[in-house]
Parts: C-alpha cells; sequence; structure tokens
C-alpha cells in the first residue's frame, strides 16, 4: 500500500514578536502627554477596564482627553511624567516630544520595571499595537513588526469581513456555557466535537444566540455523553492548488480534523492551513505511478472513523468531479459512519478565471462538458458519444486527458469537428508553475507534447478558447502575481499558428 506521511511543517515558524493579552483591569496604566495619540493610547486602556491616569506636565489637554475625563474614564494629572510614583503602575505610555525624553521616559520605566510604549518610536518599545478586531470577550490583534502599517490595517479589514458581529455574543455565551459543558462530558473527544459543533453555529450566519441556546446546547451536551463516540469523515475539495482558491467552510473543515487523508496534489500550502495536531496521511493516486488502491483508502476512513476521529478526505479540485467520491460515500454509508462533502473549485473553472475565459459565452458554446480522457485502465474510454462531443457549440474540457491527446483530437476530427477548432491546454492551473499551450485541434498532440504529462493537465476544445489568444495569459494574471511576488505562469504558444 502507497501510504505515507507528510514531512511535518515545524509547530512554529520565527515570530518576529510575541502576541500577548494582558488583563488590565482595575490595574493602574500611565500615560504621558495631553496629545490626540496619546488619548487614542487613553481611551484603548481605558476599554480594557485599566484605570488610566494621564500625566499632562505642561502640554495643553486635547480634547479627546477632556472628553473622556468628563466620562470619568481617565483622570488628568497637571504634574509631569516625572513626578509620578512609578511604583504603583502596570504599564507606561509616552507621546514624547524628542529623542531624549523618549530615553528618559524610558529608562525611568525600565528602572521602575514597568514595561513601556513610546508612541511612534519603536526603538524605545517593550512592546508595541497592532491592529485590533473587536469581537470582545474575542480579540484579534495584527502586528507586522512596525515594518507595514498599511498592510496590518488591510489585514484587520479582511478579518473584520470574516468574523460576524453576533461573535461577541456567541463568545459570550460559550463562557457561561464552559462550566456546565465541562460537567457532563469529559476531556477529549466528546467535548471537543460538542464545542465544534457550538463554533458551526456561531459562524452558520444565524444573527446571534436567542434566549433559549443556552437550555438547548447543555441538553445536546448531555445527548454526546450518553452517546457512544462516533467519528465521521467529510470530503473536502481543496481546489486546484492556490490556497486562497480555498473555501471558508473547507477551512473550518481542515481546522477541526484529527486526521486529514490527503491526495498527492495537494499544495503543501493548504495542508499548512490544518490544526497542527491533526496527523496527515498521505493517500496519493497518479496516473501512471504507484498508488495507494481505492479499497485501501476507503478502509483507513472507516477504521479512523470507528476509531473516533473526525476524518477530512481532502482531494484536489472539487470531490465530486472525477474525484472517485461515489465509491467512498457509498463505503462509509454502508458501514453507518456519518460522511459530508464540501465542494471545491474544479480545474476548469479555475483555468476559465485564470484566462478570463467564458465556457458558455452565447456566441461560441450552448452547453459545457467535463470529459474523463482515460478509463479505470488508463486507455481512452470506449463508452464515448464522441458524435456528440463533437458538437461545434458546446465547450468540452478533458481531464487526465494528457496521454490520449492524440488519439482525442483523431476522434474528434473524425466526426466532423473542425481540424481548426481552438484548444487551450494549461498544466498546474493556479500554482506559481502554472503553464499554457493555445493552438488548434489539428495540433493538440504536439502541443502536450510540449507542456508534458509529469504534472496535471486539463485541456479544452471549443471556439470560447479562441477569444483567449487576443489577451496576453502574462497581462491577465500580473496583478495577482505582483500582489503574491511570484513568478509569473510560462505561456508556450504553439508554432503552428
Amino acid at each position: 500500500m502507497a501510504t505515507g506521511r507528510a514531512k511535518a511543517p515545524a509547530r512554529m515558524e520565527d515570530l518576529a514578536v510575541l502576541p500577548l493579552f494582558f488583563r488590565l483591569k482595575g490595574k493602574a496604566v500611565l500615560v504621558a502627554g495631553g496629545s490626540d495619540a496619546a488619548a487614542w493610547k487613553a481611551e484603548l486602556m481605558a476599554a480594557t477596564g485599566a484605570d488610566v491616569t494621564a500625566f499632562l506636565g505642561r502640554e495643553a489637554a486635547d480634547a479627546a482627553l477632556l472628553a473622556l475625563e468628563a466620562d470619568g474614564r481617565v483622570r488628568l494629572s497637571g504634574a509631569d511624567w516625572s513626578a509620578a510614583d512609578w511604583t504603583a503602575f502596570e504599564l507606561a505610555l509616552g507621546d514624547c516630544v524628542d529623542e531624549e525624553e523618549a530615553q528618559a521616559f524610558r529608562a525611568r520605566a525600565k528602572a521602575e520595571g514597568v514595561p513601556v510604549n513610546v508612541i511612534d518610536k519603536p526603538d524605545y518599545c517593550d512592546f508595541q499595537f497592532g491592529s485590533i478586531v473587536n469581537r470582545s470577550p474575542v480579540v484579534v490583534g495584527i502586528s507586522t513588526d512596525g515594518a507595514a502599517p498599511i498592510l496590518g490595517q488591510a489585514i484587520r479589514r479582511r478579518i473584520e469581513t470574516l468574523l460576524p458581529k453576533s461573535l461577541k455574543d456567541w463568545a459570550g455565551l460559550a463562557a457561561g456555557l464552559r462550566d456546565g459543558v465541562n460537567a457532563r462530558l469529559k476531556p477529549g473527544g466528546q467535548r471537543r466535537a460538542f464545542w465544534e459543533h457550538f463554533v458551526d453555529l456561531s459562524f452558520s450566519g444565524i444573527s446571534g444566540p436567542d434566549d433559549g441556546a443556552a437550555d438547548r446546547l447543555l441538553a445536546r451536551a448531555t445527548q454526546v455523553a450518553a452517546s457512544p463516540q462516533t467519528g465521521s469523515v467529510t470530503l473536502v475539495g481543496a481546489g486546484p492548488g492556490d490556497p486562497e482558491l480555498l473555501t471558508l467552510k473547507a477551512m473550518r473543515a481542515l481546522q477541526s480534523a484529527d486526521v486529514i487523508l490527503f491526495d498527492d496534489l495537494i499544495a503543501p500550502e493548504i495542508l499548512e492551513l490544518a490544526r497542527r495536531e491533526a496527523k496527515r496521511m498521505l493517500v496519493g493516486k497518479r496516473g501512471g505511478r504507484t498508488s495507494c488502491r481505492q479499497e485501501d483508502i476507503n478502509r483507513m476512513m472507516l477504521d479512523l472513523a470507528r476509531a473516533g476521529k473526525r476524518v477530512v478526505r481532502l482531494k484536489s479540485g472539487d470531490p465530486s468531479v472525477f474525484g472517485r467520491s461515489g465509491e467512498e460515500i457509498s463505503a462509509l454509508r454502508e458501514a453507518g459512519i456519518p460522511v459530508s462533502v464540501i465542494p471545491g473549485i474544479t480545474a476548469a473553472s479555475a483555468l476559465a478565471a485564470g484566462t478570463t475565459t467564458s465556457l458558455t459565452h452565447r456566441d461560441c458554446a450552448q452547453s459545457v462538458r467535463f470529459v474523463t480522457g482515460h478509463s479505470k485502465k488508463g486507455a481512452l474510454p470506449q463508452d464515448i458519444d464522441w458524435r456528440a462531443i463533437a458538437d461545434p457549440t458546446t465547450t468540452t474540457m478533458f481531464y487526465m486527458g494528457g496521454r490520449t491527446a492524440g488519439e482525442i483530437a483523431t476522434r474528434l476530427i473524425a466526426e466532423g469537428l473542425s481540424p481548426e477548432t481552438p484548444v487551450l491546454i494549461a498544466s498546474n492551473i493556479s500554482r506559481p508553475d502554472e503553464r499554457r499551450w493555445h493552438g488548434t485541434l489539428a495540433g493538440l498532440g504536439e502541443g502536450m507534447a510540449e507542456i508534458g504529462h509529469d504534472n496535471p493537465v486539463l485541456f479544452g476544445v471549443g471556439r470560447v478558447f479562441a477569444k483567449t489568444v487576443a489577451v496576453s495569459d502574462r497581462q491577465a494574471l500580473v496583478p495577482r502575481y505582483l500582489k503574491e511576488a511570484r513568478p509569473l505562469p510560462a505561456t508556450v504558444y504553439s508554432n503552428s499558428r
């Protein structure tokens, strides 16, 4: 059996800074300065419940500071920070006018053993403030170690769109349920299964927990405790390779898995998104190479699920498009194992997007077909209706047809499809080393020889690909690849045109 384990990634890569979360409720915090920047830091500290005193010295208090004082959230002192009793403070933050004051402020803080932050002067800081996403008690902090604050803000905006506003209420409910759940469920699989269900509810689009949510969830915990522990299997589509094409639902499945059985074609960057504690097992299947038998994969899924594991079967592309998902689903259902499917972006859709091609452009095609290029025995399937596929008003996408491409072209031309019909071949779609060949049906064999069979190959036949030559592949891909700082895909053009 050709199984194995992927090389384990480091449990933690190097960190520029260590993210820490201070509990400051009721703790004294010193703020030096009366500026708007000092006011913002004072307000941030007050939001944590800290007891904040702002020392103004000779400065006039900013209007924002005066408003905080009026609300009773901050105390103002006309004294200079140097006259303060530093032994009472847990943190010190200063808006210093020059390097000399910044150096003195830091020296005083260090002498008193108080962590210090000098605003906009990172060389004098023990800690930094990153961008914050606030769903308290869920708080997300983002740091770029001062290298790119604008990038930190952009990341914050992206995370803001992913975390529903109701998450605050769900997190509060979780805090209230914890003791009750712990009393009903022992540590381990059952307790984690309960909280995974809770997380699914939190991100399900529900506006927030209603008044009866706590009682229903505690009742569920009681039911879980009385039920035998049973695992499950989720078939997850990983897409064509680019990690950014992974769905949010697939991400959540990877983050909750105990075991991941992954295909040979899965990009390492996608495995990096999985829960670090999850066991990763390679069950690769590649045409023309030693592969793990489907029967062995089925047996592994059954054994792991019966042992109570949450299993993710991670498949390239979409599990339902030439992914052998039907056989796996049948085996699991017959054994009574809960199974679900999370779709992925199939290679044909990714190629269409990457080349800005409409597979069903109404001027060229009234339908699209996905066709396998080889049978179980590796040869061209014998039961394909070639006359129907040769319809010039159809776009046909051939999967796994690298070694049978020449024969496919011969069959289509024999059934009346013009030898000049446009063809687009692509390998390693959506990955940094993606390659393409654009030509005609008559030159399909030649193009496949140039692209090669070592990597996953897809090719499309149809008039919609005539428009591909009008837009440079490189120009279409430049914006994305500039952002990702990855090399542009190589494009191989037919010499026959």
